[in-house]
């Protein structure tokens, strides 16, 4: 039975967009022929402790590296290509091309035909800087494939491939579970425990960190308010960004208007969706395009949700957005325009209806993690 090595230091229980990619598609392949070798999440007893219950919970094996940050160091690789040879893995998936993919010679000569990597944001900044830019051509001279999410990372990281390599990049972007977030998913139990019944909400779900924007939000709130008096922006998640936006929301007036739920638990985030009315998140390119939106999957989230979107235009989260269909991707930063396009939401109920029908409809046609996970399944 022919069997994959994934490879990563992204996986559960430790948080992200990475580990929760990597996870949902792992569940789809057949548990018999995937073995996951991956960091541990960090350390003490009770990271020790919730690490081991993640696993046990697992369909397929996970195998644990001493280490909280997997790197393809010598240690590292003989230990990969140890497991290659016990578990008789014939093809290897490596959760995050860079820096991980720089192990795929030693991983092929110890018996791999098949070398698959993912490419996910950050690759695309190693595309822009000389160092790391000959490293993954290295990367993807030594595998089979690299995929990408969207046409903003692929353009971007071929350019840093030889052009035969790059002409065998293959799109794997994150999916969607659609069962788990759906219109009706839970959106009025949030409403009520907040106070916001009956109330307008702009909902944006994401990391609190600058680029994603949250602070244009806050700074669009006079502007909305002028037209929709009673709206309210609901900010959803954790981050070190949280102060700052709490001292903007006071400094501009609209304290009263924003409400900070803190982060929520995985289970409750479909809720978390369900209780706007419009999702929004006009996310900026920062540091030179070296800080930037790789895919936005929060908007197709939304969208499964049956919301209308609002997006920045950074990096590759226009791929997420059917511009005029599902919402409408803005200038990331500009108040303005993120005001303009909310307030248009708000007050058209129509129009809300329609754009959230159409992303439910384009998430369930292209989304799927089903979809995608037979995507990954072919190239292996």
């Amino acid at each position: 039975m022919d069997k994959t090595l994934l490879v990563t230091n992204d996986f559960p229980p430790r948080p992200g967009g990475i580990q929760a990619f990597l996870h949902n598609i792992a569940l789809r392949l057949d548990p018999d022929r995937i073995v996951v070798y991956a960091s541990t999440w960090k350390r003490g007893r009770e990271g020790a402790e919730a690490t081991a219950r993640f696993d046990a919970e697992q369909p397929f094996q996970v195998v644990r590296d001493r280490t909280t940050m997997l790197l393809p160091t010598p240690r590292v690789t003989r230990r990969a290509a140890a497991l290659l040879r016990e578990h008789r893995c014939t093809a290897v998936w490596f959760g995050a091309a860079a820096p991980l993919g720089l192990m795929a010679p030693a991983l092929r000569a110890a018996g791999a035909r098949r070398l698959v990597a993912t490419t996910h944001g950050h690759e695309a900044a190693w595309a822009q800087l000389p160092a790391s830019r000959g490293l993954l051509r290295r990367i993807g001279g030594a595998t089979d494939t690299l995929t990408y999410l969207g046409e903003y990372t692929r353009s971007r990281i071929a350019a840093a491939l030889d052009p035969e390599d790059a002409a065998r990049m293959v799109q794997l972007p994150p999916g969607v579970d659609e069962k788990t977030f759906h219109p009706g998913s839970g959106g009025d139990e949030i409403r009520a425990r907040l106070g916001l019944a009956g109330r307008p909400v702009v909902v944006c779900v994401s990391r609190l960190v600058p680029r994603k924007g949250q602070d244009t939000l806050i700074q669009a709130m006079p502007r909305i308010l002028k037209r929709v008096p009673d709206a309210v922006l609901l900010i959803v998640g954790g981050g070190p960004y949280a102060k700052d936006l709490r001292r903007l929301a006071e400094t501009t007036g609209v304290a009263e208007s924003v409400r900070f739920t803190g982060p929520v638990p995985w289970e409750e985030l479909p809720a978390h969706y369900g209780a706007g009315d419009v999702f929004a998140m006009p996310c900026r390119t920062r540091r030179g395009g070296l800080d930037v939106e790789g895919l936005g999957i929060v908007y197709l989230e939304a969208s499964a949700t049956g919301l209308p979107v609002v997006a920045g235009d950074s990096g590759g989260a226009p791929d997420a957005v059917l511009d005029g269909e599902t919402g409408w991707v803005v200038r990331g930063g500009s108040a303005e325009q993120s005001a303009e396009r909310v307030v248009t939401l708000l007050e058209d109920a129509e129009l809300r209806h329609r754009m959230g029908e159409r992303g439910r409809a384009w998430v369930e046609e292209r989304w799927r993690w089903d979809l995608l996970a037979d995507r990954l399944k072919s190239l292996l």
